[in-house]
């Protein structure tokens, strides 16, 4: 796409306070595809202030009316589908096979989730001798991440209009111009103006003038926890609620008796799954001592077939890495995994053959790696995988749940039951059983330092609503 040289305000693309531009590249071969405003204080405020106007007609529309412009958001992102795919491959890196899937499919499907949560949801309800009024929180700050663009816009976003807020999105200066698309598609679907705003521009700037404008009700934020603090220290301050998906070390346990091929398999591809850049990512394998090294072994078969490649080529399952900064950190960990002690199975710090250009790294699984190293700690937010051993259950429950994270995780186990039983020990938001698909309606967030609230479904629509009640 043409990126637009303006902010997208009050319903139509306004030129920016500034003249500062921020450039787009491409991680595949380092070329710059394009450039965006980078936006300031200023362009936070008149956007915030096109929200503040717009805010009470929308929250008055009926709630069938808000399903039917969100139903035709969904439609104008469907017929974008190509065009949103190739956009996420050339600003992220992304296997264009995996973009057309996830990146453009994914938030489809939630924008119809959606429209049909608002057309369905109980926004009134009796309670006892009380009338219970669920309205929209007000204006909406939504800071969105680069790893999965597209849909960290649509999660926060559209349940932001189902429940009658007016939105003002900052979208990661790395990923902006899929931002810009959906705005136009916002534009196509009828949703009045100010009600939805887009400013382009770095965290340090735009993000903190729109986490700390008085203007703001709620500030929805994604990305790494020690920016997740700032954010809600800022939202603190002004006493305004958060909601903040954050960081995540997910175990991956494969019990006694479980299918070992199949759950190393799936275990692998999810960690290896956008470059290794996604915060649920189940970058800790768990395994019991009797069948680690077959495990091990496993892991280092599957870990070949992930050959770094261009990401237009059909047959590529990684692609690079988001940006230099992000390769380098990545390459860094790999490092410090194998100055710790663990044994490297594949992978390294190295370029891998034929990129030297490209931010990419080499797939990489770690062996004989232990509860306390680092690599066992941190979120390492590439694709590097840990492989721990562990003796009893209950061990392997402490193996688990010993890092300050708590977003995601997996349990693989001979039955579902023993599984279920597993499960509820680990102190995690989303828990995947023998493989379980990934629900769109289901709640996503995490536990201790992944996060407060929750995305995704009713639960996710009840973040952007205040509860009034009516005694009479």
């Amino acid at each position: 796409m043409k990126p637009h040289d303006g902010m997208y305000i009050d319903g139509d693309w306004r030129p920016p306070a500034g003249t500062d531009t921020i450039p787009v590249v491409n991680p595949a071969d380092e070329q710059v595809i394009g450039h965006v405003p980078a936006g300031t204080a200023q362009d936070v405020a008149a956007a915030v202030t096109a929200a503040r106007a717009a805010f009470p007609g929308w929250a008055a529309t009926p709630p069938a009316e808000r399903a039917a412009r969100l139903a035709a958001l969904r439609d104008a992102l469907a017929a974008r589908r190509e065009e949103i795919a190739e956009t996420v491959t050339a600003e992220l890196g992304a296997p264009l096979a995996f973009s057309r899937k996830v990146h453009a499919g994914l938030p489809i499907a939630v924008a119809g989730t959606y429209a049909e949560l608002a057309a369905s949801y109980a926004f009134e309800e009796r309670i006892g001798t009380s009338t219970v009024l669920h309205e929209p929180v007000g204006v909406v700050g939504a800071i969105t991440p680069w790893n999965y663009p597209l849909h960290q816009i649509v999660a926060k976003v559209a349940p932001a209009l189902a429940a009658g807020c007016a939105a003002v999105l900052k979208p990661a200066e790395d990923t902006p111009l899929v931002a810009q698309l959906f705005a136009e598609a916002v534009h196509e679907a009828g949703v009045p103006a100010g009600v939805f705003n887009l400013v382009t521009g770095v965290g340090p700037v735009a993000g903190e003038a729109l986490a700390r404008h008085p203007g703001v009700d709620l500030v929805s934020f994604t990305g790494s926890t020690a920016v997740g603090r700032r954010v809600g220290a800022a939202a603190g301050a002004a006493v305004k609620r958060v909601a903040l998906e954050l960081g995540g070390k997910s175990a991956n346990v494969i019990l006694p008796g479980a299918d070992l091929a199949r759950a190393v398999n799936v275990g692998v591809a999810n960690v290896f799954a956008n470059s290794g850049q996604a915060c649920n990512a189940w970058t800790r394998m768990l395994v019991d001592a009797d069948r680690y090294e077959e495990a091990v072994e496993l892991a280092r078969t599957a870990a070949a077939k992930y050959v770094p490649g261009a990401p237009a080529d059909p047959a590529t399952r990684v692609g690079p890495l988001v940006n230099a900064r992000q390769r380098d950190r990545v390459r860094g960990w790999i490092e410090r995994g194998t100055a710790e002690g663990a044994r490297l199975v594949a992978g390294g710090p190295d370029a891998p053959e034929g990129r030297e250009s490209g931010y990419y790294v080499r797939p990489t699984v770690f062996a004989d790696v232990t509860p306390g190293m680092a690599i066992a700690q941190e979120e390492i937010f590439g694709p590097v995988l840990a492989i721990l051993s562990y003796g009893t259950e209950d061990e392997a429950v402490r193996i688990a749940n010993g890092t300050v994270y708590g977003l995601a995780g997996a349990v693989w186990a001979a039955d579902e039951d023993t599984a279920v039983a597993f499960a509820r020990r680990l102190e995690a938001g989303q828990v995947d059983i023998n493989g379980g698909r990934f629900n769109p309606l289901a709640p996503f967030g995490g536990y201790k330092q992944s996060g407060v609230g929750r995305e995704l479904g009713p639960h996710g629509l009840a973040e952007y609503l205040q509860t009034k009640s009516l005694q009479f």
